[in-house]
């Protein structure tokens, strides 16, 4: 069976992933700005939609298999030999598939010159989904600190190779390498830690039965897929490839904070959600209570990061991507927009409303690809961004809506506690950008105007969530005082 879920095993595995996405959260910080200096914005388009060709694949080769062995309530290896086979036969069979329509597929996103990245690329397919057993094994196991390591080794193993083949000249290279080397790191190690080694063991049966499941996860993964990836498809058909390096380079940096916080609490908070499947009234409020946390922790970061926006682009990008400081403002407001929505994704998958999370996510993907696309077609970069926070906005009080009702909490209670320390961050962020407009002429070094906007907000929004927020923070120090009971 599945350990034990309570506080302390939470608490420290989301403080393991936390350090691990946080320490390579650190090298990202100095690397990405390098590598946006060195190479141009077509060599970012380039490899972000062949990259999202390769994760769309990989993705639904897992057909959410792995997910499911997460929630089973006993670690058969025959049924975990199975799905590795399983995985390893479908991913060769999309790497092949890739690899022989590259030139289709490329013409079909848009950048016909990224057919040779999309031939080489292929080969991430077997890589990334062969270290999913491995990884669900130490899921399942809440073993969460090794996991962390490796990844931290492996992202900043590849970030390095990518800035020193940058800084020697190989160009669009780097950020192949940067790929292959985290992902061959990422996949010894997790083999390493696991203990797991394959068996020549395969039962059709059971892998049929975890298909009920995983179908209908891979469903929902593939709406939210095509939220996150659709943009960029857009931005390269409709308007450049220059735009496109732009939306990846201003992404990459605004999706930070959520790697930092949100990708390390997903993936604890799944199999602790799981956990508690039969517990109404414990589930609840740990929905409410690591809803409010992750939006305190995250949602300063990202409307911070639009409030110091142009300051920030012109410090860490250079003169040649100055021109995109509204596309990194306003991709952060987005995000910063669904910081309620954090939790919303592991909650619904691991107590099972599966219909639920099916209909929000197919929701959400149809209004994001319809809301970007039109500011595409009647506008430029910044337009379709002004229209990817207006329906971000709109996902919001939908998603919030669909999730309290599948919980049944009251939609007004649930939404109004979630959503408040969001506010606050967005009052400190408009304290920020008012005293940059007014008076950042005052320190004309963008540095300067950085670190003063920083060190305001932080004050802000620090003395805000004292007064907003007493009874989350009292309930956070009696979590540390008593953090080996059981929630």
């Amino acid at each position: 069976m599945p350990p034990t879920v309570n506080v302390k095993s939470v608490t420290s595995n989301v403080g393991w992933s936390v350090l691990s996405k946080a320490s390579t959260f650190g090298l990202k910080f100095v690397t990405v700005p390098i590598l946006a200096r060195i190479l141009s914005p077509e060599e970012f388009g380039g490899v972000a939609v062949a990259l999202t060709v390769v994760q769309f694949l990989a993705m639904i080769g897992g057909a959410g298999l792995t997910s499911a062995l997460v929630i089973q309530r006993e670690e058969e290896m025959e049924t975990v030999h199975s799905v590795f086979w399983a995985n390893l036969a479908i991913a060769i069979l999309m790497a092949i598939g890739l690899y022989a329509y590259a030139v289709p597929f490329a013409a079909l996103l848009g950048a016909p010159e990224a057919s040779y990245l999309l031939e080489i690329m292929s080969l991430l397919i077997p890589l990334q989904l062969g270290g999913d057993v491995a990884y669900s094994l130490l899921a399942r196991r809440m073993n969460f600190s090794k996991e962390a390591f490796w990844s931290m080794i492996a992202e900043s193993t590849g970030a390095i190779v990518a800035v020193v083949m940058a800084l020697f000249g190989f160009g669009v290279w780097a950020l192949i390498a940067q790929l292959f080397v985290s992902a061959l790191v990422r996949l010894c190690g997790l083999y390493a830690v696991s203990h797991y080694m394959p068996r020549f063991v395969f039962h059709p049966g059971r892998v049929l039965k975890l298909s009920r499941f995983s179908l209908g996860m891979m469903g929902s993964e593939i709406a939210n897929f095509i939220t996150f990836q659709s943009p960029m498809v857009i931005i390269s058909r409709s308007l450049s490839l220059a735009d496109a390096g732009a939306y990846s380079a201003a992404n990459r940096f605004a999706s930070i904070p959520n790697q930092v916080v949100l990708s390390a609490v997903m993936g604890v908070l799944f199999p602790a959600f799981s956990g508690m499947v039969e517990d109404k009234q414990r589930r609840s409020q740990a929905l409410l209570f690591s809803t409010q946390v992750t939006t305190v922790l995250l949602a300063p970061m990202m409307f911070g990061i639009w409030a110091l926006a142009e300051p920030a682009m012109r410090i860490l990008f250079g003169p040649q991507w100055a021109y995109a400081w509204p596309v990194l403002g306003l991709l952060a407001l987005s995000k910063g927009i669904l910081t309620p929505c954090s939790t919303f994704i592991p909650y619904l998958k691991g107590v099972g409303h599966g219909r639920a999370l099916f209909w929000s996510a197919v929701v959400r993907a149809i209004a994001t690809t319809l809301a970007v696309a039109y500011g595409a077609a009647t506008g430029t970069l910044v337009d379709a961004m002004i229209w990817l926070c207006i329906v971000n906005a709109v996902t919001l009080v939908g998603y919030s809506w669909a999730v309290f009702r599948a919980d049944g909490t009251p939609f007004l209670k649930g939404f109004s506690i979630s959503c408040r320390p969001m506010m606050m961050a967005l009052l400190m962020a408009l304290a920020v950008r008012f005293l940059l407009d007014h008076f950042g002429a005052s320190l004309p070094n963008p540095v300067l105007q950085v670190v003063a906007g920083a060190i305001t907000g932080g004050v802000l929004y620090a003395g805000l969530i004292l007064f907003s927020e007493r009874s989350l923070l009292g309930k956070i120090f009696q979590l540390i005082k008593n953090r080996g009971r059981i929630v």
